[in-house]
C-alpha cells in the first residue's frame, strides 16, 4: 500500500520553491560582470530569468503563452523576490540583445552553489560496473538541436536544415553535465573534444563513440593518465602487437594489443593501445561490437560493460529535449537560442536537486510533471515528492496453512 503525497502546505509555491534554489543577489552580481545591467531597465536580468525558467517548466509554446500566463500570475510572481511580467517585444528584445553569457555563467555558479551545499549532490551515486572504481567516469557526447532554416540563418547545417549542437561531458555517477558547449551543427564533433575533455584529472574515465576519436587528442589524455573507452573506426590501420586470448572466452571474441600503422595515425599516438571485440546484445539480437581503450590492466568483459554505461548520456539527452522546451524556440537570434538552451540545463539542475532532497526514485520525467502540474500550488514540495513511489512499510508476507474439518471429538491427535 502506497503512502499518500504529503499535502501539508508551504507559504511558497512549487515554482518560487524552485526558483529559491538560486543564491539571492547572483544574477544582479553575474549581470553587472556581463554589462547587461543597462539593457531593459524596466525588465530586469532577475525577472528575465525567472521568465525563461516558467517556460522550462511549463512548456511554453510561444512568446503569447508565456507572457500571457505570467500576467495571469501576477501576484504569486511578484513574490519571488520582485519579478515581473514581461510584455511580448520586451522578452524578445530581451532574448537578442541581452547576452546570454548571463545565462551560461548563473548556470555554472548554480552548479557549484548546490555542490557545496551537498557535496553527494555531484559526487553521485556509482551504479554497475561503475561501483568497480575510485575516480569519477563520464561520458562524452553531443547532441543536435534542430531549428527552423529559413528563419535561422546564423545556424544553417545542411541546405534546407539548421541546427545547433550541445556538446556535454556528462558525470555518470551524478548524472549532471560537467562541461558544456552550444555552438553550431556544422562542427565536427571531435573539434571541441580537448575543450569537453579539459577539466578530466587523472585516473579518471572518459567514454565516447568513433565519432571523437582523433588519436592526437586520445594521447594527450594518455599522457595526463586519463583512461578512456571508444570504438574504432572501420577503416582503422593496425597491426596486432600482442594477442591476449588465443581463444574465444564466453562473449569475448577477441582481445589485442595493436599499433598503429598509418604515418599520420602512428605519428599522433605512438603508443601501445587495446582493441576488444565482443558480442554484444543491442535490441534482442547479439551482434559483434570492437572497442578501443589505452588501458592494459582492465579485463576485457570491463572494457565492453563500461562502454555500455554511455548509453546514461544518450538518456540524459532524451530527458532534456522530452521534458523541457527545446522543440519550439521564443526568438530566432543566436542569442535567444542560447538563452532557452542554458536555462533549460539550469532548470534540469534545480529539479535532480530537488529529487535528491526529496531521495526521489522515479522517473526524470514523472518529477518535472508533477513540478509542472504544481507550479503555483503552495505545497511543501519535498514532502509532495517524498510521497510519491515509495512503499508504506516492508510488504506484508501471508503464510497459509491447509487445515481440514472434523466432527466434534473426531479430530486426530497432534
Amino acid at each position: 500500500m502506497k503512502r499518500k503525497p504529503n499535502q501539508r502546505r508551504h507559504q511558497f509555491s512549487t515554482f518560487h520553491q524552485l526558483c529559491n534554489l538560486i543564491p539571492p543577489f547572483l544574477v544582479a552580481k553575474l549581470a553587472t560582470e556581463t554589462g547587461v545591467t543597462k539593457l531593459c531597465r524596466k525588465f530586469s536580468a532577475w525577472s528575465h530569468v525567472v521568465a525563461m525558467l516558467y517556460a522550462q517548466l511549463t512548456h511554453s509554446i510561444g512568446l503569447n503563452d508565456l507572457c500571457d500566463s505570467l500576467g495571469l500570475h501576477r501576484g504569486p510572481l511578484s513574490v519571488i523576490r520582485g519579478a515581473r511580467p514581461p510584455k511580448r517585444n520586451t522578452l524578445s528584445h530581451a532574448n537578442a540583445q541581452r547576452d546570454a553569457a548571463l545565462a551560461e555563467k548563473l548556470f555554472w555558479s548554480v552548479l557549484a552553489h548546490l555542490s557545496e551545499w551537498r557535496p553527494d549532490f555531484v559526487r553521485g551515486k556509482a551504479r554497475g560496473v561503475l561501483r568497480r572504481f575510485r575516480h569519477a567516469a563520464h561520458a562524452v557526447d553531443s547532441t543536435v538541436i534542430q531549428l527552423v532554416a529559413n528563419c535561422m540563418s546564423w545556424a544553417k547545417h545542411r541546405r534546407r536544415k539548421a541546427a545547433a549542437k550541445l556538446h556535454v561531458r556528462l558525470n555518470l555517477q551524478s548524472l549532471l553535465p560537467q562541461c558544456a558547449i552550444v555552438k553550431t551543427a556544422a562542427e565536427h564533433d571531435n573539434t571541441r573534444a580537448i575543450e569537453v575533455c579539459a577539466g578530466l584529472q587523472a585516473g579518471e574515465i572518459t567514454l565516447f563513440d568513433k565519432a571523437y576519436v582523433w588519436f592526437r587528442h586520445l594521447w594527450q589524455l594518455t599522457q595526463r593518465e586519463v583512461f578512456w573507452v571508444s570504438r574504432p573506426k572501420d577503416n582503422l590501420d593496425y597491426r596486432v602487437k600482442r594477442r591476449r586470448t588465443k581463444k574465444r572466452q564466453g562473449k569475448i571474441l577477441r582481445d589485442d594489443e595493436i599499433v598503429l600503422r598509418g604515418v599520420k595515425s602512428k605519428r599522433d599516438y605512438p603508443g601501445v593501445l587495446r582493441r576488444v571485440v565482443a558480442l554484444v546484445t543491442l535490441d534482442g539480437v547479439e551482434q559483434e561490437m570492437a572497442f578501443l581503450t589505452n588501458n592494459l590492466l582492465w579485463s576485457a568483459q570491463t572494457v565492453a560493460d563500461l562502454y555500455r554505461c554511455r548509453w546514461e548520456i544518450e538518456k540524459f539527452f532524451r530527458q532534456i529535449k522530452q521534458t523541457l522546451q527545446l522543440g519550439d524556440f521564443l526568438g530566432n537570434s543566436e542569442n535567444a537560442v542560447k538563452w532557452q538552451i542554458w536555462t533549460a540545463l539550469l532548470l534540469y539542475v534545480l529539479l535532480r536537486f530537488q529529487a535528491l532532497l526529496s531521495s526521489w526514485a522515479c522517473a526524470f520525467t514523472r518529477l518535472w510533471a508533477i513540478c509542472r502540474s504544481m507550479s503555483w500550488n503552495k505545497r511543501d514540495l519535498i514532502g509532495l515528492l517524498r510521497g510519491y513511489g515509495t512503499a508504506g512499510g516492508p510488504p506484508v508476507r501471508l503464510r497459509a496453512e491447509a487445515r481440514l474439518d472434523y466432527l466434534p471429538g473426531l479430530a486426530p491427535a497432534v
